[in-house]
């Protein structure tokens, strides 16, 4: 019957990495340690803790595109890009097969990027639940020009709870309901100071915290103290959603899954990169009393895997096109740790991200296999600039833009990685010695091979594709990296490799941005 059916709650943050209060003691002296999720931190306790969930591309577009195609990014054509992105409505997405299954389904905030439009896979307009406001998605911003700091949460967390119900008041009687929460505001850019004003995090309780590609002073740390006060601020938005099912009695019966959709923007390896900090996200599964609780697993988990997941629990047919792997069978287990054997790696990938930061649009292709001791990661075109183009890197030598246009505006320079406080202090100082090496591993060329032993190097500064004694280990992964991506028909390794060279993909007629 159509009662017995789940109803699913997905809560899925936008540029939220792998911090979470859960993982404190996982993940030991790291910014983990710092931020509290008190919510976040239930669903994991009463359900599954994921330590191993990754995204399949580390941009929102071709990641959102994989999750609700539950394919590789690769696989969904101009779903693969940011900027120029438009959604195959041939290519099945998991909210429009529950809806013709009998699901009543919505959305408030995003869900695809750029945008939601009407002939997106999530139905567009027709599915969006925001008529309480949008406020929640700037977060600091609201609550710090606020007078009152705790009145101006709650009105923010009542447009949470207001479109939730609006959207629950919609459905038939009985009928199970799918429902995205997508807020924005862990996205740049938020407001300076307002992880101490508003959550009271001290920017210098992350001093010795701090991962190795990031530099430890007060600049940086407060920026990242500040992100840390968006995910708290996320984290109550889905308190308020938890809040409302346990008040309907909706809880017990409902999947609930939380997550983000890759790494920390404005950062060093972060959004745009396939080290860990830009793929490596948080993830949390709770199903009442069908998934014992109390567990955490450590199998690879890639985010595909929930479109399967959703419609077999569903009880509705998975697609044969489906690449991603159904994690019903590790929910239901019993079994902490290693659950499912075959589960032991993820491939994630990259293509085009800001369209104008490169001469001629061109993207900068990666692929990358991860294995509980290795990151490979193979860089098609490593003659190109990762982050992009900037003076003296690509683009005419001049001076730099001045601190305030790199703090604010993305494509003053290396345009991959977002406007930031971060960005503009390690491009400012790269000329000293000892933030040398910050500026080189952000935005210099990188080899088109790399391999790091992420048990000894998770914060991936060490490249052992030279070292000799690993020349098996590489060519093994790289074994198994070509193999993948040829059974699952990606366009870089079949045909003649130049799809996501050509237009549509790229526009030759549209030239770099020059700042």
């Amino acid at each position: 019957m159509a009662a017995e059916r789940p109803n699913i709650v997905f809560a899925f943050a936008d540029d939220w990495g792998c911090h979470a209060s859960a993982y404190a003691d996982i993940f030991k002296n790291r910014p983990s340690s710092v931020v509290s999720t008190p919510h976040f931190d239930r669903v994991a306790k009463e359900g599954v803790l994921f330590t191993h969930a990754f995204v399949n591309a580390p941009s929102c577009t071709p990641c959102r595109s994989s999750l609700l195609s539950g394919q590789y990014f690769w696989r969904t054509r101009l779903g693969a890009i940011l900027q120029g992105a438009e959604w195959d409505l041939s290519i099945p997405s998991y909210p429009l097969l529950l809806e013709e299954s009998g699901y009543h389904i919505g959305y408030t905030y995003k869900v695809w990027s750029p945008g939601t439009p009407r002939d997106a896979p999530y139905g567009g307009d027709r599915t969006a639940y925001v008529k309480r406001g949008g406020g929640f998605n700037q977060f600091s911003q609201q609550v710090s020009r606020a007078k009152d700091h705790d009145l101006k949460k709650a009105e923010l967390l009542e447009q949470v709870r207001g479109n939730f119900t609006d959207f629950l008041a919609d459905r038939k009687e009985s009928q199970p309901f799918c429902y995205w929460f997508g807020p924005t505001n862990c996205h740049r850019k938020w407001e300076r100071g307002s992880g101490k004003a508003i959550w009271g995090i001290d920017p210098d309780s992350l001093q010795g915290k701090m991962p190795g590609y990031l530099p430890d002073v007060p600049e940086v740390r407060e920026d990242l103290a500040d992100y840390l006060g968006e995910i708290q601020a996320f984290d109550a938005g889905l308190g308020v959603l938890l809040a409302e099912l346990e008040r309907l009695g909706e809880l017990e019966n409902t999947i609930v899954v939380v997550s983000g959709d890759h790494g920390i923007p404005g950062f060093p390896h972060g959004k745009c990169n396939l080290y860990d900090s830009g793929v490596h996200v948080p993830l949390a599964i709770r199903w009442g009393k069908q998934v014992p609780g109390g567990r955490i697993v450590d199998d690879f988990v890639c985010l595909p895997d929930l479109a399967p997941t959703f419609l077999e629990a569903a009880g509705a047919a998975i697609p044969d096109v489906m690449t991603g792997r159904s994690l019903l069978p590790v929910l239901k287990s019993s079994k902490g740790g290693h659950v499912d054997p075959t589960r032991d790696a993820v491939f994630v990938g990259r293509e085009r991200h800001v369209a104008e930061v490169r001469e001629g649009n061109a993207p900068y292709p990666q692929r990358a296999i991860i294995t509980r001791d290795y990151l490979y990661i193979h860089n098609f075109h490593p003659e190109r600039w990762p982050m992009g183009e900037g003076p003296g890197y690509g683009r005419p030598k001049s001076d730099f833009p001045a601190n305030s246009e790199l703090t604010n505006n993305t494509f003053g320079a290396f345009g991959d990685m977002d406007a930031s406080p971060t960005k503009a202090w390690i491009i400012a100082n790269r000329e000293l010695p000892e933030v040398l090496p910050y500026f080189d591993r952000s935005f210099g060329r990188r080899p088109a091979e790399e391999l790091y032993d992420v048990r000894t190097d998770p914060d991936c500064l060490t490249n052992l594709a030279d070292d000799e004694k690993y020349a098996e280990t590489m060519s093994a992964l790289r074994e198994r990296l070509m193999a993948e991506l040829k059974r699952t028909n990606d366009p870089r390794v079949t045909g003649d490799g130049m799809t996501f060279e050509r237009p549509p993909y790229t526009n030759p007629n549209q030239q770099p941005r020059r700042k």
